[in-house]
């Protein structure tokens, strides 16, 4: 899950266009990046 997340971050495609090979869907990848915004994960990585 972060893989893909990170994957979509750092190569400029779209979350539809999230290769297979990750195991999920760019809308699966997207809920749990907005989960994980809300939840300030990332802020939180950060410290």
């Amino acid at each position: 899950m972060l893989a893909a997340i990170i994957f979509v971050a750092t190569s400029g495609c779209t979350w539809n266009q999230l290769p297979p090979g990750f195991g999920l869907s760019g809308v699966t990848a997207f809920r749990r990046f907005t989960v994980w915004t809300e939840a300030r994960v990332w802020a939180k990585l950060h410290r």
